[in-house]
């Protein structure tokens, strides 16, 4: 199997914070940028996809469904599917600007991946639903296509990544999340998954270990 992932392109919370309080985080539009920077990936991921007629998992969130209309392959697609458990991480209740300056400190204290917002999740909850995503996929039937492409968020992404490859809890919380419209290729070769590319670091991880 091969699986590219594929953050979505720039929305309008990546540039304005203050979104988050007037509009839902699933209702966030894309950028003028974000949508020149999906027409700009469309070539590069129909050459990943090399005329294989793939899978495609999308978060049901707005920017990832508009990034996904962007790259103009539903008619190659074999199937696709709006998965909500490749969904954002839930944030709460954004309606509060300096109550959402308070919750990004603490999480950034006590960590990305135990960290539960109020009214939200922590990083666990979406390890958990991206595991049950994986399970499902791993007893996929026969007939399932063996390209996937999976349009979806930076944190969930890399939580899939730390599923797949097993990575500790610390490695996860010291990689950065792909840039908008950034993408990772994982390939599948006698049960083992190997990343055509590491996530870039913002620390070194405490335990020593290092991306497969």
């Amino acid at each position: 199997m091969k699986m590219i992932l594929l953050r979505h392109a720039e929305s309008l919370g990546n540039v304005d914070e203050l979104a988050y309080t007037r509009i839902p985080d699933h209702a966030l539009p894309l950028t003028a940028k974000g949508e020149r920077e999906a027409r700009a990936v469309a070539p590069e991921i129909a050459r990943l996809l090399d005329g294989s007629r793939p899978a495609v998992y999308v978060s049901p969130y707005l920017r990832t469904r508009e990034t996904l209309r962007l790259l103009d392959i539903q008619t190659s697609c074999e199937r696709l599917v709006q998965e909500p458990r490749l969904r954002e991480q839930d944030w709460g209740n954004l309606q509060d600007p300096a109550e959402q300056e308070i919750q990004k400190a603490r999480r950034h204290e006590f960590g990305h991946f135990f960290y539960r917002l109020p009214f939200g999740e922590s990083g666990a909850d979406v390890d958990d639903r991206v595991a049950a995503f994986l399970s499902d996929l791993r007893m996929r039937e026969e007939s399932h296509p063996e390209t996937v492409l999976i349009v979806s968020h930076g944190l969930t992404l890399r939580l899939l990544c730390r599923r797949l490859f097993g990575w500790s809890i610390e490695l996860f919380e010291s990689l950065s999340n792909p840039a908008t419209c950034e993408y990772r290729v994982l390939e599948e070769q006698d049960g083992k998954w190997a990343l055509d590319r590491p996530f870039a670091q913002w620390r070194d991880s405490p335990d020593g270990e290092t991306q497969l």
